[in-house]
């Protein structure tokens, strides 16, 4: 037993060095200084409101909020044709009055994996924060609390209470995070999630462990009533796939990793090549990206029940496509238009190829590694879309901060990632709001708009239906009606806890922060 024991220990240590690891944690956000509200009462008059629940687009309509909740939703007309004052919800002495006469209403967004920095060292969390706020995600999934338990339970309780400038926060711990020494047995499983359940966490994210842990962990985290997410890290995923993790009660599917490999025929482990080692990223990202093509073939008999058996399991899937978008096209994601004004410093240098940096594996990234990894997509994607027509539940997450990808413009990139596995615009809204709010057990307060709700809003003046990349920081670049290019979009209010942001101005602080970090 004690031997047993032992291989354990080591088993688990070998899989935290091979773990990201910690970041030095950027400044804490300074008090609110922009965003006016929650107001007593406050009217939206004449938005198109899109739902978030999948019921098309209608407008315009009246919204009115009384302190932080939606109390009236008000059919006010037809579109083409003027309001006719009669039809307006009347205003009352005290009312804040906004025109959004021909806008779009959605319901705020929800990123179900979205690091404060954790990557390089001193992200300002900000800096985050306002990307996230002017992006119109006004919830996050904080998946590992990879800057410190302390500092983001901080920042939690700071965001309930509106004295910073930031999204809501659902604080997820990393397994075995601030032990002295490794979980090698169930009881101190049971110990250590009884001991996050009472700090404040509201989940935990598992890399992979030994199966009586991760059994005893999933097992006691229901107990707790606490969410849980798993990335199933090479190291461990022969021990448990997406299909055994899932049968004993994880409640989130991160990434893809352990989804192809339950989908397995021929074989039970990845086929590797002889010169492989996990520490050297190259090898772990270019091989990761020939995993699918090994799998069953869509559609076939195994495909079919490990779709069905996870769909009766209820897992929900958290793709995170965008943080992989690099792979199959790598100066693509070198030159996005947006690093110029948004990429601090410190992020663009943690991104260059570095065999230090977890995920900067640039080390001689070929056109064979891209190809591999369009295949990779295609298969991935197609299960993805798969899923969601047989009823399963889909989610939008971005992993920013790693791979050339950014804080709120990565999490607009997934939305076009959805479009592009076969979502239809309103399935890709779906993802990103109701279907976020019901994964964490919220959907009675956010992710979709109803009377009764929390006012959690997007507003712009493009249709995202039309065009999703109206939604980017940067805006949509469109020939003019004049024959001249220009540049239409962006996101005009972010409404948080009923506090209205002016997205706009969230985009010009973050300018002038990368603007004096270089």
């Amino acid at each position: 037993m004690k031997i047993l024991t032992s291989l354990i220990s080591l088993l688990l240590c070998a899989l935290l060095l091979s773990l990201p690891s910690y970041a030095k944690p950027g400044i804490k956000a300074p008090e609110r200084t922009t965003g006016d509200g929650p107001y007593k009462r406050l009217i939206l008059r004449g938005g198109i409101i899109i739902s978030g629940e999948g019921a098309p687009a209608r407008g315009p309509m009246d919204i009115v909020i009384e302190n932080d909740r939606i109390t009236q939703i008000h059919s006010v007309g037809n579109p083409g044709v003027p309001i006719k004052a009669s039809h307006r919800i009347p205003a009352r002495k005290g009312d804040v009055e906004i025109n959004i006469e021909g806008q779009y209403v959605l319901p705020g967004f929800i990123n179900m994996h979205g690091h404060i920095g954790g990557s390089a060292d001193n992200i300002p969390a900000e800096y985050v924060f306002k990307l996230w706020l002017a992006h119109g995600i006004t919830t996050v999934r904080e998946p590992g609390s990879f800057n410190g338990v302390s500092w983001v339970m901080d920042h939690v309780k700071r965001s309930q209470k509106n004295t910073i400038a930031a999204p809501r926060i659902i604080p997820y711990v990393g397994f075995g995070m601030e032990q002295l020494s490794p979980i090698t047995t169930p009881k101190q499983a049971q110990k250590w999630v009884k001991k996050i359940a009472r700090s404040g966490a509201k989940g935990i994210k598992f890399f992979g462990a030994p199966p009586e842990i991760m059994k005893a962990a999933l097992a006691e985290s229901k107990k707790q009533n606490l969410g849980t997410m798993m990335h199933h890290a090479q190291l461990d995923v022969t021990n448990m796939n997406a299909v055994d993790s899932a049968r004993l009660g994880l409640t989130s599917l991160e990434h893809w990793y352990g989804l192809p490999e339950a989908l397995f025929e021929h074989q039970h482990i990845q086929n590797y090549s002889a010169n492989y080692n996990y520490n050297n990223e190259q090898d772990r990202f270019g091989e990761a990206g020939r995993l699918w093509l090994q799998a069953a073939k869509p559609q076939s008999k195994k495909w079919q029940a490990v779709r069905d058996e996870l769909l009766a399991l209820d897992l929900t899937l958290d793709p995170t496509m965008t943080v992989y978008d690099a792979t199959r096209d790598l100066m693509r994601a070198m030159n996005l238009e947006w690093h110029k004004d948004y990429t601090l410093p410190v992020l663009w240098d943690f991104f260059q190829p570095n065999r230090y940096a977890h995920g900067s594996f640039w080390f001689d990234w070929t056109t064979s590694d891209e190809i591999a990894w369009k295949h990779n997509f295609k298969l991935w994607m197609t299960f993805i879309n798969d899923y969601k027509n047989h009823g399963g539940r889909v989610t939008t997450g971005s992993d920013a901060g790693y791979i050339f990808n950014i804080y709120g413009f990565g999490y607009i990139r997934e939305l076009e990632l959805l479009q592009e596995a076969g979502f239809n615009p309103l399935e890709v809204i779906q993802a990103a709001t109701i279907n976020g709010a019901e994964a964490l057990g919220m959907s009675d307060d956010i992710g979709s708009i109803r009377v009764g709700k929390k006012a959690d809003l997007v507003i712009i003046a493009e249709n995202p239906l039309h065009n999703f990349k109206v939604l980017y920081g940067t805006k949509h670049y469109k020939l003019g009606d004049n024959n001249k290019p220009t540049r239409v979009g962006g996101i005009n209010y972010t409404i948080k806890d009923g506090i209205v942001y002016n997205a706009q101005k969230l985009l010009a602080d973050v300018r002038k922060m990368v603007k004096q970090a270089k």
